[in-house]
């Protein structure tokens, strides 16, 4: 079950070979063991990608990339789900990464309002930046390793359902 779940969402794994932005990969790209879903692959796969959702910066996807080829786990996958965080997802992610770090660091909220400039984001970083990075990095970790283990549960469950109802058949 969860195979075909996650296998029809996944991009053809020849398409992602030809983007330009993964070009600097080479013939990493043609390991087979980055376009193969299993369990071990896919666990993997939604630890690699979640993470690098979590982190704020540009490139996630050329990111995840980089850690799934030396993990060998499946690609596609992995840069898939760097996509949660997207333009409509990012400010109650990012924000509640920075609520997440400013717990962590014992600081108080800081009110703050966004604004498109380059003095906003110097000044950013000296004031609400701390907090903010250090949520991200928490926030990254605990989903890689939820996305590890949650996969790893359902994907465990759905094998033993399916050998039940084999045996149950042949009963």
């Amino acid at each position: 079950m969860p195979k075909k779940t996650i296998q029809r969402f996944l991009p053809d794994h020849n398409k992602i070979k030809q983007q330009k932005s993964l070009k600097i990969f080479g013939s990493l790209l043609h390991d087979a063991n980055l376009w193969h879903l299993n369990r071990r692959s896919a666990r993997g796969a939604f630890s690699v990608g979640l993470f690098f959702a979590f982190i704020p910066v540009p490139f996630q996807m050329v990111l995840a990339a980089a850690l799934a080829i030396p993990f060998r786990v499946n690609l596609p996958l992995s840069i898939a789900l760097v996509w949660i965080t997207n333009p409509l997802t990012m400010p109650p992610i990012f924000y509640a990464s920075y609520q997440v770090g400013a717990f962590a660091l014992g600081q108080e909220e800081q009110p703050f309002h966004f604004e498109a400039s380059w003095n906003w984001l110097v000044e950013s970083l000296s004031t609400i930046g701390p907090a903010f990075i250090v949520g991200s990095l928490i926030c990254a970790c605990m989903a890689a390793l939820l996305g590890f283990f949650v996969i790893d549960f359902l994907w465990r469950r759905s094998v033993n359902k399916a050998w039940a109802a084999r045996n149950q058949q042949s009963s």
